[in-house]
């Protein structure tokens, strides 16, 4: 694995428009970024140039990222029945805006787009997950119709969970951005082992670290890559085993200092890379 693969995510950066994003991303020393998209469909006003933007400054746009309407992280009892495509009275808005992001992804060749499918439910008898796999299918033949692949982001279920489920939805362009801290985050797996089960079905993972509450129903708390409890020589040393073109996209999401900090994560990965 090179560091070219090493990215950014956009959003860490906390940009208000995309020549902010610029320059928050020169600052990094890093030209690789998964880029929100949408925000092109709820402010064009400010963000319908930003691909130029990016493009013009030999920046690369590794993947993209699909954030749900409606998604409420302010505890996870509101995101449990907010996240993802769980949600009976955001569906509607979900799917017309996950339409609108294929098409974008589509026009600007962007192969990749990450995002939460919910909390999916461990019980196969459960009609919530019989409705959820329903909607899941029809986003990414959304974007498998356009040559759009999609994965989906870990933590609102265990590892086998997640598993089983993509064997149900039977999808060959579905896969896992895997993320170490939210199986911490949410306390419902283990790094490790969450990671080694789903191994072969990885196609981007996210750099950020945690450290868990002991408890499935209060938040982990987040740290600086480096400084919680994700072990990252060993999760380094199976990230080798990935092919190549896997990208490690660092994020933070808390904290105020997130230039400094992703630099600080930049420079303890790549000696790992």
């Amino acid at each position: 694995m090179s560091t070219r693969n090493l990215a950014v995510c956009s959003w860490s950066l906390r940009p208000h428009d995309p020549a902010e994003l610029v320059e928050r991303l020169r600052a990094t020393g890093m030209n690789r970024v998964q880029l929100a998209l949408a925000p092109m469909v709820a402010q064009p006003e400010v963000w319908q140039g930003v691909i130029d933007v990016l493009r013009s400054n030999a920046i690369v746009i590794e993947s993209g990222m699909l954030a749900m309407a409606s998604e409420d992280y302010s505890s996870i009892a509101r995101i449990r029945e907010t996240g993802g495509v769980r949600s009976d009275a955001h569906w509607s808005n979900n799917r017309a805006r996950a339409a609108q992001v294929a098409d974008i992804a589509k026009q600007f060749g962007i192969s990749l787009v990450t995002f939460h499918a919910g909390f999916l439910p461990a019980h196969v008898g459960d009609p919530a997950r019989a409705t959820m796999i329903t909607r899941l299918r029809e986003v990414i033949d959304l974007f498998a119709n356009v040559g759009v692949r999609v994965a989906f982001e870990t933590g609102q279920e265990s590892a086998d969970t997640l598993n089983g489920v993509l064997d149900e939805l039977d999808r060959a362009h579905v896969g896992v951005n895997f993320d170490p801290a939210n199986m911490l985050l949410y306390g419902l797996d283990e790094p490790l082992s969450a990671f080694e089960k789903l191994l072969p079905r990885v196609r981007q993972v996210h750099a950020k670290d945690a450290i868990a509450s002991g408890k499935t129903d209060v938040w982990g708390r987040e740290t600086a890559v480096g400084a919680g409890q994700v072990p990252w020589q060993k999760f380094m040393w199976m990230v080798s085993t990935l092919p190549s073109e896997v990208a490690v996209v660092i994020e933070r999401e808390g904290g105020e200092r997130r230039v400094e900090e992703i630099v600080a994560a930049k420079n303890f990965l790549q000696p790992m890379l």
